[in-house]
């Protein structure tokens, strides 16, 4: 059995707590630590937890939230277990698909 990983992001929440609730807000504080993103890459970042963050931006982002790693990124175990198995990705098809047949009309 496989725990399953997942974790929270509480950006925007700490941004709260700062009084920033634009997330064009950030845009100017990053480029001042070397980051430069675009205002619709700040408002991804925001809005949706990264799949991949840069340390630099990691770094800024803290320095910037006077926070550490631990308070933006909260780890969590879902509840979940994944087992493991040897038949390439464990998918099947759901069981109440049925296969389509085309008919022409008649006289076709």
């Amino acid at each position: 059995m496989i725990k399953k990983m997942g974790f929270n992001w509480h950006l925007r929440q700490l941004m709260a707590t700062q009084g920033m609730f634009q997330t064009s807000d950030l845009v100017p504080l990053l480029a001042e630590r070397g980051i430069h993103l675009s205002r619709e890459q700040v408002y991804r970042l925001v809005t949706q937890p990264p799949q991949r963050l840069s340390m630099d931006t990691l770094a800024a982002l803290c320095d910037i939230l006077n926070c550490g790693v631990q308070d933006l990124i909260e780890i969590t175990v879902v509840n979940e277990t994944v087992r493991k198995t040897g038949t390439g990705g464990g998918r099947t098809a759901p069981a109440n698909v049925h296969r389509a047949t085309i008919r022409r009309p008649e006289g076709l």
